[in-house]
């Protein structure tokens, strides 16, 4: 079952809980099934590779892991602020998740 998520992909967020708390990242890629994004050198694991045909010295490599979406909040465009994602429904439309309710409605 797919689970909501509030992220989009080249969304600007900050990391609200966690060993990288406070720090800005942009969105690389959202896992809507397990409810994880991955976040632009944030979350930085390292990998130990073998020698391959596409990596012919290996060695550890650093690179993105995942975070949980709930850890996550979207700094609205508008205002540089971290602001919470809201979908409105007029008629047959949803307005998605690049809707700012927080600019839009409470000031």
């Amino acid at each position: 079952m797919r689970a909501k998520t509030h992220l989009k992909v080249n969304d600007q967020v900050e990391v609200i809980a966690g060993k990288d708390k406070g720090r800005v990242g942009k969105v690389i890629k959202v896992n809507a099934t397990d409810g994880k994004a991955i976040v632009e050198k944030i979350n930085m694991i390292k990998r130990h590779t073998k020698p391959s045909q596409t990596n012919q010295q290996g060695g550890i490599i650093e690179k993105e892991a995942a975070l949980d979406a709930s850890n996550l909040m979207v700094i609205c465009p508008k205002c540089s602020k971290t602001s919470r994602v809201g979908r409105i429904c007029r008629g047959e439309s949803l307005i998605g998740p690049d809707f700012f309710w927080r600019q839009e409605w409470l000031g």
